[in-house]
């Protein structure tokens, strides 16, 4: 059965319909926010434009406007979801022959670049002095993996990139905690905030928003468009070593814990006892996709197949896609449909690409239940539309608007 793309274009559009106007659009999130703000939001409306609907560059750049009214954040806080980074990479969206935003772009690119040199000096002094790293020092969403995300699209020649990549190969190596052997990137604390029991040494998380999946779906697509460091390979190698020691096999196909504790650790024994809600922030599609980009920048034909064929089993398992409640990008079906959609594309087999209609369905039926509760793109109703924008067309999204989730 196909996609039904009438469908699907008539709730993109009704989704993007309700984002037309700033004034008319309460944010829950600071303007220059790309996860619930003005920012976010201004990606539809640029997709929709370098799509071919020219009138859609009005609402977009009101969106750009609202989003850095107040000037934008370029001090250390500024990460891909918020301030200078996040401006950048929608902005690199919008990039076409016109060069309408070319100044506001070179702006953008010495701002992420002093960004992302002065967190790579605190993050290397950190590791010289062999303390554990906290999410905001290198993941994706408040991290160096984030910003470099942004620089592999804007700046890819550029030494901030390349010692973005030094830093995460380096992230990857082991360390000793009171004489254990702990992976590099395991942190001293709780996955969320309040959280204490079970987390009194810390842990090692393998998402792709908090986890060890968003750097080595970054390595791995900075390979394939041949940005290397030395030891590049190896650090792949390596996260991908890590997450199979991690692989949980069941009847219905093979699945990862969200994370692991120090007493798992020791132990060599996940205690979750089965797979969660799949999404694009945890889960099986996102790990899944990463290990792909791995198989796909190292030739790894192998590892190609069995990501895909554990993502296939898990969109086959009613009792996991029973836990998808919400329609958004972060954890919901629009996360799911869009990281499917990119991993079919680069799949060896048409298996993905056979449960794309079904996964629109349950995009488009949980979409509708959606009342402009909330607008963002992680979350909202922004996000909602670009995936279903997807769902609609037969080629890829015209301004790539989904590098910022590291799936493409």
């Amino acid at each position: 059965m196909p996609i039904r793309a009438g469908r699907a274009a008539a709730a993109a559009a009704a989704a993007a319909a309700r984002l037309t106007e700033p004034a008319a659009v309460p944010l829950g999130a600071p303007p220059q926010s790309l996860a619930a703000g003005a920012l976010g939001i201004a990606l539809v409306h640029i997709e929709r434009a370098r799509g071919g609907d020219e009138a859609a560059w009005r609402s977009a750049h009101a969106w750009l406007q609202a989003a850095a009214r107040d000037g934008v954040d370029a001090t250390d806080r500024a990460r891909l979801f918020h301030g200078a980074p996040a401006l950048a990479a929608v902005l690199v969206c919008a990039d076409d022959e016109s060069g309408r935003y070319a100044t506001a772009r070179s702006t953008m690119t010495h701002h992420v670049r002093a960004v992302a040199h002065r967190r790579l000096d605190a993050a290397f002094a950190r590791m010289d002095r062999g303390a554990l790293p906290v999410f905001g020092e290198y993941d994706l969403l408040s991290g160096l993996t984030g910003i470099g995300a942004v620089l592999l699209r804007t700046d890819p020649a550029s030494s901030a990139l390349e010692r973005v990549l030094s830093y995460l190969v380096r992230l990857t190596e082991p360390v000793r905690v009171d004489g254990c052997p702990l992976p590099g990137w395991w942190v001293g604390h709780a996955p969320h905030q309040g959280d204490r029991t079970g987390f009194a040494g810390g842990h090692a998380n393998l998402g792709m928003a908090h986890g060890i999946t968003g750097p080595l779906a970054l390595l791995s697509l900075a390979l394939q468009q041949g940005a290397i460091v030395t030891g590049q390979v190896g650090a792949i190698v390596r996260i991908c070593a890590w997450l199979d020691s991690w692989q949980q096999d069941a009847p219905a196909g093979a699945w990862w814990p969200r994370w692991i504790t120090r007493d798992e650790h020791r132990a060599r024994r996940c205690t979750q006892p089965g797979p969660l809600r799949p999404s694009w922030c945890y889960g099986t599609p996102a790990i899944a996709r990463a290990q792909q980009l791995a198989a796909l920048a190292t030739g790894d034909l192998v590892r190609q197949r069995r990501a895909e064929q554990v993502l296939a089993d898990c969109l086959n398992d009613p009792a996991q896609l029973g836990q998808i409640i919400d329609p958004g990008l972060c954890h919901g079906w629009a996360g799911v449909f869009q990281t499917v959609w990119r991993t079919a594309r680069d799949s060896h087999t048409p298996v993905l690409a056979d449960c794309l209609p079904r996964l629109a369905e349950h995009l488009i039926t949980c979409g509708a239940s959606r009342r402009g509760e909330e607008a963002g793109f992680l979350d909202g109703d922004a996000g909602l539309a670009l995936a279903l924008r997807t769902a609609a067309r037969p080629e890829p999204p015209a301004s790539d608007w989904d590098a910022c989730l590291l799936i493409r």
